[in-house]
Protein backbone atom coordinates (compact mmCIF):
# COMPACT_ATOMS: atom_id res chain seq x y z
CA UNK A 1 0.00 0.00 0.00
CA UNK A 2 1.31 3.64 -0.83
CA UNK A 3 1.73 5.81 1.68
CA UNK A 4 1.35 9.08 1.17
CA UNK A 5 1.48 12.60 3.61
CA UNK A 6 -1.75 14.81 2.26
CA UNK A 7 -1.88 18.81 2.33
CA UNK A 8 -2.85 19.84 5.75
CA UNK A 9 -6.45 21.28 4.05
CA UNK A 10 -7.06 17.86 2.43
CA UNK A 11 -7.00 16.06 6.30
CA UNK A 12 -10.49 17.37 7.33
CA UNK A 13 -12.00 15.71 3.90
CA UNK A 14 -15.03 13.33 4.63
CA UNK A 15 -16.71 11.98 1.94
CA UNK A 16 -16.85 12.03 -1.76
CA UNK A 17 -14.86 14.48 -4.35
CA UNK A 18 -15.13 13.68 -7.66
CA UNK A 19 -13.83 10.05 -7.89
CA UNK A 20 -12.54 10.11 -4.54
CA UNK A 21 -13.73 9.14 -1.37
CA UNK A 22 -12.19 9.72 1.88
CA UNK A 23 -12.14 7.80 4.79
CA UNK A 24 -11.02 9.08 8.43
CA UNK A 25 -10.29 6.26 10.59
CA UNK A 26 -9.17 7.50 14.12
CA UNK A 27 -6.37 9.79 13.17
CA UNK A 28 -5.62 8.56 9.87
CA UNK A 29 -7.22 9.28 6.42
CA UNK A 30 -7.67 7.00 3.26
CA UNK A 31 -8.30 7.79 0.02
CA UNK A 32 -10.08 5.29 -2.74
CA UNK A 33 -11.44 5.63 -6.15
CA UNK A 34 -15.17 5.64 -5.53
CA UNK A 35 -16.26 2.44 -6.68
CA UNK A 36 -18.71 1.68 -10.25
CA UNK A 37 -22.12 -0.45 -10.34
CA UNK A 38 -21.59 -3.74 -12.64
CA UNK A 39 -24.95 -4.22 -13.25
CA UNK A 40 -27.37 -6.28 -11.83
CA UNK A 41 -26.16 -8.47 -8.71
CA UNK A 42 -25.19 -11.14 -8.75
CA UNK A 43 -26.81 -14.46 -6.25
CA UNK A 44 -23.82 -14.73 -4.40
CA UNK A 45 -23.77 -11.31 -3.90
CA UNK A 46 -27.19 -10.64 -3.00
CA UNK A 47 -26.62 -13.54 -0.61
CA UNK A 48 -23.32 -11.49 0.65
CA UNK A 49 -25.79 -8.27 1.02
CA UNK A 50 -27.88 -9.97 3.22
CA UNK A 51 -25.70 -11.21 5.53
CA UNK A 52 -24.20 -7.92 5.84
CA UNK A 53 -27.16 -6.26 7.13
CA UNK A 54 -27.76 -8.89 9.63
CA UNK A 55 -23.90 -7.66 10.83
CA UNK A 56 -25.43 -4.35 10.38
CA UNK A 57 -28.13 -5.58 12.95
CA UNK A 58 -25.94 -7.16 15.15
CA UNK A 59 -23.91 -4.36 15.84
CA UNK A 60 -26.70 -1.99 16.43
CA UNK A 61 -28.41 -4.41 18.93
CA UNK A 62 -25.29 -4.90 20.37
CA UNK A 63 -23.94 -1.06 20.48
CA UNK A 64 -27.66 -0.84 22.62
CA UNK A 65 -26.96 -2.86 25.36
CA UNK A 66 -24.47 -1.08 27.98
CA UNK A 67 -22.29 -3.91 29.04
CA UNK A 68 -21.86 -5.25 25.56
CA UNK A 69 -21.54 -1.81 24.24
CA UNK A 70 -19.23 -1.39 26.54
CA UNK A 71 -16.76 -4.35 25.80
CA UNK A 72 -16.68 -3.19 22.17
CA UNK A 73 -15.41 0.47 22.83
CA UNK A 74 -13.18 -0.09 25.17
CA UNK A 75 -11.77 -3.04 22.40
CA UNK A 76 -12.65 -0.73 19.51
CA UNK A 77 -10.45 2.35 21.40
CA UNK A 78 -7.15 -0.55 21.82
CA UNK A 79 -7.66 -1.64 18.14
CA UNK A 80 -8.33 2.32 17.07
CA UNK A 81 -11.30 1.45 15.14
CA UNK A 82 -14.72 2.48 15.13
CA UNK A 83 -16.86 0.62 17.82
CA UNK A 84 -19.83 -0.18 15.00
CA UNK A 85 -16.91 -1.46 12.47
CA UNK A 86 -15.84 -3.76 15.10
CA UNK A 87 -19.08 -5.21 15.95
CA UNK A 88 -20.03 -6.17 12.23
CA UNK A 89 -16.39 -7.50 11.60
CA UNK A 90 -17.07 -9.90 15.01
CA UNK A 91 -20.08 -10.74 13.63
CA UNK A 92 -18.64 -11.34 9.92
CA UNK A 93 -16.13 -13.51 11.37
CA UNK A 94 -16.84 -17.20 12.99
CA UNK A 95 -14.55 -18.52 15.62
CA UNK A 96 -12.21 -21.35 14.80
CA UNK A 97 -11.08 -24.32 16.92
CA UNK A 98 -7.39 -24.76 15.83
CA UNK A 99 -6.54 -27.50 18.07
CA UNK A 100 -8.28 -30.64 20.01
CA UNK A 101 -5.33 -31.90 22.14
CA UNK A 102 -6.17 -35.00 23.74
CA UNK A 103 -2.22 -36.33 25.00
CA UNK A 104 -2.82 -35.88 28.53
CA UNK A 105 -6.24 -37.67 28.36
CA UNK A 106 -6.30 -40.95 29.78
CA UNK A 107 -9.91 -41.88 30.38
CA UNK A 108 -9.64 -41.19 34.16
CA UNK A 109 -11.84 -38.67 36.46
CA UNK A 110 -9.37 -35.12 36.18
CA UNK A 111 -7.76 -35.67 32.59
CA UNK A 112 -7.50 -32.52 30.57
CA UNK A 113 -8.97 -32.42 27.12
CA UNK A 114 -7.07 -28.95 25.65
CA UNK A 115 -9.09 -26.80 23.12
CA UNK A 116 -7.39 -23.89 21.26
CA UNK A 117 -9.56 -21.70 19.99
CA UNK A 118 -9.30 -18.44 17.97
CA UNK A 119 -11.76 -15.05 16.56
CA UNK A 120 -11.28 -11.40 15.93
CA UNK A 121 -13.29 -10.59 19.04
CA UNK A 122 -12.53 -13.47 21.27
CA UNK A 123 -14.72 -16.93 21.86
CA UNK A 124 -16.97 -16.57 25.34
CA UNK A 125 -17.81 -20.35 25.74
CA UNK A 126 -16.53 -23.85 24.53
CA UNK A 127 -18.89 -26.58 24.98
CA UNK A 128 -17.49 -30.30 25.47
CA UNK A 129 -19.20 -34.22 25.06
CA UNK A 130 -18.01 -37.12 25.12
CA UNK A 131 -20.06 -40.18 23.88
CA UNK A 132 -20.18 -43.75 22.84
CA UNK A 133 -19.82 -44.41 19.39
CA UNK A 134 -23.53 -45.29 19.22
CA UNK A 135 -24.42 -41.70 20.28
CA UNK A 136 -24.92 -42.18 24.17
CA UNK A 137 -23.84 -39.16 25.93
CA UNK A 138 -21.03 -40.34 28.32
CA UNK A 139 -20.67 -36.65 29.90
CA UNK A 140 -20.79 -33.45 29.28
CA UNK A 141 -19.71 -29.48 30.09
CA UNK A 142 -18.22 -26.26 29.56
CA UNK A 143 -14.21 -26.07 28.74
CA UNK A 144 -12.61 -23.19 30.89
CA UNK A 145 -10.40 -20.58 29.54
CA UNK A 146 -6.87 -21.25 30.69
CA UNK A 147 -5.89 -17.05 30.86
CA UNK A 148 -8.81 -14.47 30.19
CA UNK A 149 -8.27 -13.85 26.39
CA UNK A 150 -6.07 -16.53 25.37
CA UNK A 151 -8.08 -18.97 23.59
CA UNK A 152 -6.58 -21.64 25.23
CA UNK A 153 -9.44 -23.79 27.01
CA UNK A 154 -9.40 -27.17 29.17
CA UNK A 155 -12.30 -29.50 29.69
CA UNK A 156 -12.07 -31.77 33.14
CA UNK A 157 -12.75 -35.11 32.78
CA UNK A 158 -15.45 -36.25 35.46
CA UNK A 159 -16.62 -40.24 34.31
CA UNK A 160 -13.74 -43.23 34.40
CA UNK A 161 -13.48 -44.79 31.14
CA UNK A 162 -11.94 -48.06 30.14
CA UNK A 163 -8.61 -48.16 28.48
CA UNK A 164 -9.03 -48.59 24.62
CA UNK A 165 -12.51 -47.56 24.77
CA UNK A 166 -13.78 -46.31 21.55
CA UNK A 167 -15.44 -42.82 21.97
CA UNK A 168 -16.30 -39.77 20.39
CA UNK A 169 -15.29 -36.06 21.56
CA UNK A 170 -17.27 -33.00 19.89
CA UNK A 171 -16.28 -29.57 20.72
CA UNK A 172 -18.25 -26.46 19.75
CA UNK A 173 -16.73 -22.74 20.49
CA UNK A 174 -18.62 -19.65 20.50
CA UNK A 175 -18.39 -16.50 19.80
CA UNK A 176 -20.55 -13.13 21.07
CA UNK A 177 -22.64 -12.98 18.59
CA UNK A 178 -23.65 -16.91 18.28
CA UNK A 179 -21.55 -18.05 15.82
CA UNK A 180 -20.41 -21.43 16.37
CA UNK A 181 -16.92 -23.63 15.49
CA UNK A 182 -17.54 -27.61 15.74
CA UNK A 183 -14.42 -30.20 16.04
CA UNK A 184 -14.69 -33.45 16.98
CA UNK A 185 -12.32 -36.32 17.34
CA UNK A 186 -12.70 -40.69 17.64
CA UNK A 187 -9.96 -41.54 20.45
CA UNK A 188 -9.37 -44.87 21.73
CA UNK A 189 -8.94 -43.78 25.17
CA UNK A 190 -5.66 -44.33 26.68
CA UNK A 191 -4.15 -45.01 23.59
CA UNK A 192 -1.42 -43.14 22.19
CA UNK A 193 -2.68 -40.10 19.99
Amino acid sequence: MTKARLHPSLLEFNGAMGDMVFKKRGKKVYVSIKPRGTGEPSEAQINHRKYFKKAVNYATTALADETSRAFYAELAGRREMPVRALCMADFLNSPAIDELDLSKYGGRIGDPILINTSDDVGVVRVDVVLAETDGRVIEQGQAVELGAGTGNWAYSATTLINTGSFISIAVEAFDRPGHRAVLSANPAVGMTQ
